[in-house]
């Protein structure tokens, strides 16, 4: 549960269909920035939004840790305590809109090197939105590979960009012998089984392994990430360092 330093910001997203998405982003406070995440939450009608546990400790760590920039929000009709996305679930359908316009906000804030990260639902966005979108690339996590097309995948494989996905040798939905067949479509995927995982990522180990592959996704030859830090960078959750 620790939070280190960044400037934290709460931001509003607006859709080309009008709706406001609520969100936060936080820039390392060394004003370098080395990669920007733009993260897709789980599936909201289960308990996924943008405070989902590995996507909020990337969002409390990685600035400090390795200059990485990261943007979360809710899709719309999700809730969180930072409050309420406008509109209602759309089955990925409709978030698309909200995919581009997560995007968009980070191109006009002049973020560079954006990349998707998603976790579970939010991989089916990524994968379904996100191709030709103004990104370096996307990483995966827990994908189900349930909503997402061959088609889909194949829009991917055509842009030759980067895709990495984690998959945990226990998930739920796509376990690793699955998922290599599954993502034969996106010909450059890589995919990666995780030893002991599960589809939520739970226990400090799994998230620590999860943010090591992350950063050597984006930020290829970057070291494991520092697990001590000194004890007057560390922040209560609840403040806003």
């Amino acid at each position: 549960m620790t939070v280190l330093p960044a400037d934290r910001e709460d931001i509003e997203i607006v859709t080309e269909d009008g709706l406001t998405l609520v969100g936060e982003l936080a820039l390392p406070a060394s004003g370098r920035i080395a990669a920007t995440l733009i993260t897709l939450h789980p599936l909201p009608t289960h308990g996924g939004f943008m405070d989902s546990h590995v996507l909020r400790k990337a969002s409390w760590r990685l600035p400090y840790l390795a200059d990485v920039a990261v943007l979360r929000f809710n899709t719309r009709g999700t809730s969180s305590p930072r409050g309420t996305s406008q509109g209602r679930f759309e089955e990925g359908v409709g978030e698309g809109a909200d995919v581009r316009a997560a995007v968009q906000f980070a191109v006009d804030r002049g973020l560079p090197r954006r990349w998707l990260l998603g976790w579970s639902f939010g991989t089916e966005l990524a994968l379904m939105h996100g191709a030709d979108l103004d990104v370096e690339g996307a990483v995966l996590l827990s994908p189900p590979l349930r909503r997402a097309t061959r088609e889909d995948l194949e829009r991917w494989a055509v842009t030759d960009k980067p895709v990495t996905v984690f998959v945990p040798e226990h998930d739920d939905f796509l376990t690793p012998d699955r998922a290599v067949p599954g993502f034969a479509p996106l010909t450059q995927a890589r995919v990666i089984p995780v030893e002991g995982a599960k589809h939520l990522w739970v226990g400090e180990k799994y998230v620590r392994i999860v943010l090591d592959l992350l950063m050597d996704a984006v930020v290829p030859g970057s070291a494991g990430l520092p697990t001590t830090v000194p004890a007057s960078a560390v922040v209560h959750s609840g403040e806003k360092p």
